[in-house]
């Protein structure tokens, strides 16, 4: 399973939205996210679940990030399957419009090995978001949609989504340009992937294993006029703070 707090600190800025509804529906809500959200940050995820649990679908739009929120929590403690079902509660009681929910629901399915639905889950993100999500989240799910074109061979639809996950990040984006390079070395592009390499290795300020190794294997290919295989090279799967 892909590291916890790196998708939560992604997902977790809507945790204390509150939207306008009934007054005293408001109140309650409100106090409940609020419980909720201490007992999270203490890591007392059951009772965090009890909790949002009470807020009720008169609670409007904070009944859906109620939902939402209960899936975090539960995929905190590793029961995915749940998450995913809470995910998709989530996306239903807003009717399609969370892109929050629908990144994190392809997270969830992505880590239970559901790659066409995870790739479903992230264009309804970006379709739903309606190119207001926040530029970060729009450049990590084109990342994320990148890995899965990867995985089924599709290197051409993954330069596209590589180079827009790098247009999308407001910051250097080494990961994605070493997983570009990867991109168009497995189609036999090697001066261009040689290039992001030496870039994904410069904005890491050297400090990349992965793209220096890649390095090497494209300019060995390219003095042997060779094309390299793709066990040879070294994808990221996860953004870590170092490839940010």
């Amino acid at each position: 399973m892909m590291a916890k707090r790196l998708l939560l600190a992604v997902l977790l800025a809507s945790l204390s939205c509150v939207t306008a509804i009934g007054q005293e529906s408001r109140s309650k809500a409100r106090d409940r996210v609020r419980r909720g959200n201490e007992m999270y940050a203490r890591a007392e995820y059951e009772a965090a679940i009890r909790e949002y649990g009470r807020v009720t679908d008169k609670a409007g739009e904070v009944y859906a990030q109620s939902l939402y929120n209960i899936g975090v929590c539960y995929y905190e403690l590793e029961r995915t399957r749940e998450a995913i079902e809470m995910y998709r509660s989530a996306v239903e009681a807003s009717r399609g419009h969370y892109p929050k929910a629908l990144y994190a629901l392809g997270i969830a399915l992505e880590d239970s090995s559901q790659w066409p639905e995870a790739k479903e889950a992230y264009r309804e993100a970006l379709a739903a978001s309606g190119g207001n999500y926040a530029e970060a989240q729009l450049a990590v799910a084109h990342y994320r949609l990148g890995l899965l074109a990867m995985r089924e061979g599709d290197y051409e639809g993954a330069e596209t989504l590589f180079r827009e996950a790098i247009a999308r990040s407001r910051r250097r984006f080494p990961a994605s340009h070493n997983n570009l390079g990867v991109a168009l070395a497995l189609a036999g592009r090697l001066e261009m992937a040689e290039q992001e390499f030496v870039v994904a290795l410069k904005h890491a300020g050297g400090a990349f294993g992965e793209a220096a190794h890649n390095l090497g294997l494209c300019r060995s290919a390219l003095t042997r006029g060779a094309n390299i295989q793709f066990a040879s090279l070294k994808v990221i799967e996860t953004i870590t703070a170092a490839n940010e």
